[in-house]
């Protein structure tokens, strides 16, 4: 993909955030992606490309009443949604299409028209991880953080930070879920839900959608909104099974998705003004700095403990909140791109000063997949 070719001209989450019990899963879809066509000024018949995951793109067109002509049903997990992005350019590069929506909800704490997510008994999973207890994100994570911080040697102490810090940024964010400050020793004395995690290390569980429409940086300049270019994308698979990771103390996914991007992108680590990675629980934001070339592992927990990620901070991360305390329906990519793309209009609550740069970087499953954009406001 050529950079700065195609740009996100809309943008939206649903209206609300948090728990909406009156709303299906399906209809925040419709609610997320109605906001976003009325961001940049477009109505259902102007789309020709729906990308989605968990919902079908067929369910989503359908109900939206969009006759599309390309299509994205990539579903692997919460990065789901950078994949539709990187897809997405591609596709509108070709001319395969002009116009693509991407859109995500879940209905993730009231479970009103949810899809059901199961583990059968004849997966891998169900096979080779479920008869020994490992089943559920809080369980399967804790394998791979052991290891990570016995051969870096980071501490409860810092992977604790990253909560802390968390907090901080969702205190500027009107629509985050959890506001009040916390401390260190907070994190470390909330309830232990499986070792080395604790509740505050863990992920919200809300309900809320958001969605995003792309279309060429040519076409972009006609749009009311102040577009935000897709400077480079990168993606990738490992495996299914957390167990069967090539190392526990890094990522074969990451270290795939984001050097891809940054090497599309022609920019160094020095150049990026802001960093968004997945924290479904508190390790990732560890896991991304070290594979995405930040810097060395051993060095990632030291560098959130010294507040370099923090508001006023060298290397802004998560300004959202992130999954910890903005929100987390279940699959948080999309929220993470929201974010970039807020920083990349210069609208975001927590902006970013001269912000031009933004990395987005997403993970699905247990490190099963990733995928990375990069987006900047300059042509």
């Amino acid at each position: 993909m050529r950079r700065n070719q195609v740009a996100v001209v809309g943008a939206a989450e649903t209206t609300e955030l948090g728990i909406i019990p009156h709303m299906s899963q399906l209809q925040l879809h419709a609610d997320a992606a109605l906001n976003a066509m009325a961001d940049c000024g477009l109505k259902p018949s102007d789309i020709d490309g729906v990308a989605t995951a968990v919902e079908t793109p067929q369910q989503i067109a359908h109900y939206l009443g969009i006759t599309p002509s390309w299509v994205d049903g990539t579903s692997v997990g919460g990065c789901s949604f950078m994949l539709h992005v990187r897809h997405a350019a591609a596709a509108i590069e070709a001319g395969l299409c002009k116009t693509v929506l991407i859109t995500h909800a879940e209905s993730g704490k009231s479970m009103i028209g949810k899809q059901p997510r199961s583990t059968p008994a004849d997966s891998l999973n169900g096979q080779f991880e479920a008869p020994f207890g490992v089943y559920g994100p809080p369980s399967m994570f804790p394998i791979p953080v052991l290891r990570y911080m016995k051969t870096h040697g980071i501490t409860h102490e810092q992977i604790a930070m990253v909560a802390v810090v968390q907090r901080e940024w969702a205190a500027k964010n009107p629509r985050a879920t959890m506001k009040k400050p916390i401390t260190v020793e907070d994190v470390l004395n909330s309830k232990m839900i499986a070792y080395p995690f604790r509740i505050l290390q863990c992920c919200l569980v809300t309900d809320g959608g958001g969605a995003l429409i792309l279309t060429s940086a040519e076409r972009a300049k006609d749009f009311p909104t102040k577009p935000v270019y897709i400077l480079g994308t990168g993606e990738s698979v490992e495996t299914p099974m957390v167990s069967q990771m090539q190392t526990f103390d890094s990522s074969r996914a990451f270290r795939t998705a984001g050097p891809t991007a940054f090497r599309e992108a022609g920019i160094a680590h020095k150049d990026v003004d802001h960093l968004m990675i997945y924290d479904a629980f508190a390790h990732l934001p560890l896991y991304g700095l070290g594979d995405l070339g930040f810097m060395p592992h051993e060095e990632t927990g030291p560098f959130i403990a010294a507040g370099h990620t923090r508001p006023g901070g060298k290397l802004p991360l998560n300004t959202n909140g992130g999954g910890l305390s903005y929100m987390h329906s279940g699959m948080y990519g999309m929220y993470a791109l929201q974010e970039s793309v807020r920083q990349m209009r210069g609208i975001a609550p927590a902006q970013v000063p001269g912000a031009k740069i933004s990395v987005c970087h997403g993970v699905g499953g247990m490190f099963a997949a990733s995928g990375t954009i990069i987006f900047t406001n300059e042509t």
